[in-house]
């Protein structure tokens, strides 16, 4: 099996990968990747983005359920590209966040590091962890349980 990425992915790339798409993708960019260990990608953060109208008004903080769904994408795009795959009538759902951690708020102007490792694969479901971090501090951390969907 082939690993030939092309790096760093952009969100061109990213919409093989994954079937998401404006305003759910969360992932702009990925910029380093280990086959069937661990990837880093980032979401850039915009005042543009459509919760930030209600969450909060005049102090926009992105929603933390949003920071773990962006690591799940990651962990996504870690498994698409390990199993060198498209999204393609291929759908994965998260089933499960275990030990979820919020440090820092989120805001617009962040870009949004997202570091998630594949702790292990059984049958259908794939166990990542992930850390969330801007400017290198951490500010979200998960254990993320996705399954793909049977067809």
């Amino acid at each position: 099996m082939s690993h030939n990425v092309q790096l760093p992915l952009d969100v061109t790339e990213i919409q093989k990968l994954l079937p998401h798409r404006y305003p759910f993708l969360l992932v702009d960019r990925v910029v380093e990747f280990e086959p069937n260990k661990r990837v880093l990608a980032y979401k850039n953060v915009t005042s543009n983005e459509p919760y930030f109208q209600g969450h909060f008004p005049g102090h926009p903080v992105m929603p933390g359920v949003l920071v773990v769904e962006a690591l799940a994408q990651a962990g996504g795009v870690l498994t698409q590209l390990s199993n060198n795959s498209t999204a393609d009538g291929r759908l994965f759902y998260l089933v499960k966040i275990d030990n979820a951690k919020f440090s820092k708020m989120v805001v617009p102007g962040d870009r949004l590091d997202l570091e998630v490792s594949l702790k292990r694969v059984i049958r259908n479901v794939a166990i990542y962890t992930g850390v969330a971090s801007v400017n290198g501090e951490q500010v979200a951390c998960a254990e993320v349980v996705c399954a793909e969907a049977k067809g």
